[in-house]
């Protein structure tokens, strides 16, 4: 569950022990897995009308377009597939390049491109002590983070237009930016690194890391500065856009719902005014809005009783909160037991039960979970 839903945490150890066979079978797990939510993002949920692509809707070459979707699925997939396996062959060369081996670059380029947190060491990237495979994990991760339809366009028109003008895009970079500096000068300011260049070193690989859902480390976060980790947790639940290998609530659906609470403030204000919703200068109809509100309730609601049902266990609330809250946006750790240089291993079955159950409602957008047990459904 933890590989192919692309979160990353595992109950093993011993890891560099393992037989490469075993290590790079879970890397492939991630892999096909992060596959999977994107095709699954770009060409099921526009017609649910939860997947925040309506945002796409005409703007798309060919495939892409959200109109007459589902008859092209089948093109759809292999133009995505191309743009997968170039992303992650890029990863491959360049981390080769950088001091890892075949193996260790295939795995790890795996588990990036897929925002996974599997790694074949147990002290994860920390092994490796390079800032050049870092650096390359980061622009993986951070790449890996955007809507990959975006990426195919990019790439059919050789042109990086798109990007800039992508709302989701600049929300991203605006947000891990100041995350990574904030953070950083927090780390000095504590007195955690000597130098300003080793505290920005790690905030940034470790903030990435962890907003984009990937769950690679370098440092135990959990000794750092008590907001730091939280503050982490928080931006794993929006960073990550519509049609990534990411998980949480997505870009889109924070970006829409800042809008919503804007136009109802200007509608106190002005009762009879006309304000549509609008993200990258397009208006949503309010159907979508009304989805996304209600999948945002279905998140938090789901959360709620996830956690309670780990207090149930005995588990105490800091590590119950955190570990369903990193396994349903499908990321590798949270602190407490399940933390920056643990695993699941010491949690007992019913609580790595839930864990899963959390990591699949995520990954699946829990409305393609839930519907399964309304009967009107099975009906129809």
């Amino acid at each position: 569950m933890s590989g192919l839903t692309t979160t990353g945490s595992t109950v093993l150890t011993g890891l560099d022990a393992l037989p490469p066979s075993v290590n790079f079978w879970r890397h492939c797990l991630e892999w096909f897995g992060g596959l999977g939510i994107i095709v699954m993002a770009l060409a099921v949920l526009p017609l649910l009308g939860i997947g925040g692509m309506q945002l796409y809707k005409g703007q798309a070459p060919g495939p892409l377009k959200d109109e007459r979707l589902a008859p092209r699925i089948t093109a759809t997939a292999r133009s995505l597939w191309y743009v997968y396996a170039l992303i992650t062959a890029a990863g491959i060369v360049s981390l080769r390049v950088c001091g890892m081996s075949w193996f260790d670059a295939i795995c790890h380029a795996f588990s990036a491109v897929g925002l996974g947190g599997f790694s074949t060491h147990d002290r994860s990237i920390a092994y490796f002590n390079s800032a050049a495979i870092e650096l390359v994990l980061m622009v993986l991760m951070v790449i890996a983070s955007l809507n990959f339809a975006r990426h195919f366009i990019a790439l059919r028109r050789l042109s990086l237009e798109g990007y800039r003008h992508d709302p989701e895009v600049k929300g991203i970079f605006a947000i891990l930016s100041v995350s990574v500096l904030g953070i950083a000068t927090l780390l000095i300011w504590r007195g955690v690194y000597p130098d300003f260049v080793t505290a920005l070193r790690h905030s940034a690989f470790t903030v990435i890391s962890q907003a984009t859902t990937s769950g690679l480390t370098t440092q135990d976060y959990q000794q750092w500065p008590v907001f730091a980790p939280y503050w982490m947790l928080f931006l794993s639940c929006i960073v990550c856009s519509t049609g990534s290998t990411g998980g949480g609530i997505k870009m889109f659906r924070t970006l829409l719902l800042a809008r919503q609470a804007g136009r109802e403030l200007t509608l106190l204000i002005h009762p009879s005014a006309m304000a549509p919703v609008r993200v990258g200068g397009r208006a949503i109809p309010d159907s979508v809005g009304h989805a996304v509100l209600a999948f945002i309730f279905l998140y938090f609601m789901t959360v709620v009783l996830l956690t309670f049902a780990m207090l149930l266990t005995g588990m105490d609330f800091d590590s119950s909160f955190t570990a369903v809250v990193t396994s349903i946006n499908n990321t590798a750790h949270g602190f407490g037991p399940p933390g920056a240089v643990h695993n699941f291993h010491a949690l007992t079955s019913v609580q790595i039960w839930i864990c899963a159950a959390a990591m699949l409602l995520g990954r699946l957008e829990i409305f393609s979970v839930l519907v399964l047990f309304r009967r009107s459904y099975w009906r129809k």
